[in-house]
């Protein structure tokens, strides 16, 4: 690998986390998580890993070194959860995760003693709550969303639950899963560290991973612990009882993930709050409605609100009837409304109601459908075709260009214009012609 300095390692990793379409803006916190995280010669080398799923042949290549070898260094970076594993008809895949949800949470969702949690929380804290960019660039670079806000299903009255789509329930993403691994709320265990402790003294093993991931991080590390469907719909039971928000991967089809968030730790909350009226997630396919005859303006829908979307108002006495009290009703903010149905729940005399909104928030199908999608509307859709060191196969290839040729015509306009791609403008005329015969 020639002489590499230090700062040369974790500059070189930086740059190559950065081929992600969610990337991590540097500054000289970011290198020093990045120290905390990998070692030099982990960081080395990791930096060098294909930014799509390979194999330990093709690691052991681009590494210069035997197979046996690589898939020794392989297994220690599962350990570490920098890599996650997966079978692939019959043969044992690698990736590199994202830094969310991904590294960056994967090293708080449990005990740790090879690190100083402490200190890392410390570094976190100063890198998304204080610098910003990586937060800004993680919920606002692009239109599709990395996450999506669950609808509370016990806040739902049965004439509405007949109108629910399954992916819109966490309950069918717990009941489809292959595998579910319960692990440590990141943000909370983050935001303790960091001394600023949860407010609403919320429950930490409530944090949902699935399928591959959650199989991954159990087996190398036991960052999460494989549990039932029954325990799993515990978890989310006890998360409702503790008012707060599913925010999961943003696909309809086996997401990665279900956190279950409290508006004074969770960053994309936090950022709902900070940078108000922009949403940082996708929100529910409802709203809340407040009958004014049932609510007395007690105040709770307001205090309990992850997002401060509730105030509580005084109506003018001229508009009330002679002799009549000022009247306190809640109003809900629907420009920044999640949708989550926190209110509707804690709601003493039931005053508030949900009712499916009026234009349907599109959901992308599947993770490859959602890095398209929001690597065209960043810019970067090269990147996830043409990764000098990800040893580019024609499957790779195809997979990435049937999602696009399923985008609308607006999106698929960006993506051939950024791909340059005689290929692909093909693909993209044959699809027209076949679609105008």
């Amino acid at each position: 690998m020639g002489h590499v300095t230090t700062r040369d390692a974790y500059k070189n990793l930086e740059e190559r986390i950065n081929w992600f379409t969610q990337g991590a803006p540097p500054s000289e916190t970011l290198y020093k998580i990045l120290q905390v995280l990998y070692t030099e010669k982990e960081a080395k080398w990791v930096a060098l890993l294909p930014v799509r799923p390979f194999t330990r042949k093709q690691a052991a290549k681009v590494w210069g070194t035997t197979e046996a070898k690589a898939e020794k260094l392989l297994d220690h970076l599962c350990e570490k959860a920098l890599l996650v594993d997966s079978n692939y008809r019959g043969q044992r895949r690698f990736v590199m995760p994202p830094p969310m949800a991904g590294f960056i949470e994967f090293a708080l969702m449990r005990t740790r003693g090879d690190i100083d949690q402490k200190y890392l929380s410390q570094l976190y804290f100063q890198y998304m709550n204080v610098e910003e960019d990586f937060v800004k660039d993680l919920f606002f670079a692009t239109e599709t969303k990395l996450g999506r806000v669950f609808v509370q299903e016990p806040v739902l009255a049965n004439d509405k639950m007949n109108h629910i789509l399954d992916y819109e329930r966490a309950a069918h993403i717990v009941e489809e899963a292959k595998y579910i691994g319960l692990g440590m709320c990141y943000c909370r265990h983050k935001a303790y560290h960091a001394g600023h402790p949860c407010e609403m003294d919320a429950p930490w093993d409530v944090c949902l991973t699935f399928d591959n991931v959650a199989r991954s991080l159990a087996e190398h590390g036991g960052y999460t612990k494989l549990i039932s469907k029954e325990e799993a719909m515990d978890a989310l039971t006890r998360s409702y009882e503790s008012n707060l928000v599913q925010i999961g991967e943003n696909v309809r089809e086996h997401p990665a993930f279900i956190c279950n968030c409290c508006g004074c730790c969770c960053e994309a909350l936090q950022a709902a709050r900070r940078f108000s009226p922009m949403q940082p997630v996708a929100t529910t396919n409802y709203l809340p409605e407040v009958s004014e005859e049932k609510c007395v303006g007690c105040g709770k829908c307001e205090k309990i609100c992850p997002i401060l979307a509730i105030t509580i108002d005084k109506e003018n006495r001229k508009n009330l009837p002679e002799g009549t009290k000022e009247k306190r009703t809640a109003k809900i903010d629907t420009e920044i409304c999640l949708g989550c149905g926190v209110c509707a729940r804690n709601c003493p005399t039931k005053a508030i109601s949900l009712k499916r909104r009026p234009i349907q928030v599109i959901t992308p199908v599947n993770s490859t459908h959602r890095f398209v999608l929001q690597a065209i509307e960043k810019g970067t859709l090269q990147n996830l075709i043409f990764d000098n060191q990800a040893f580019a196969s024609h499957r790779a290839m195809a997979a990435v260009f049937g999602t696009i040729l399923k985008l609308p015509p607006l999106k698929q306009a960006l993506a051939s214009k950024q791909f340059k791609s005689v290929y692909l403008d093909k693909l993209l005329s044959m699809q027209k012609k076949k679609v105008e015969s």
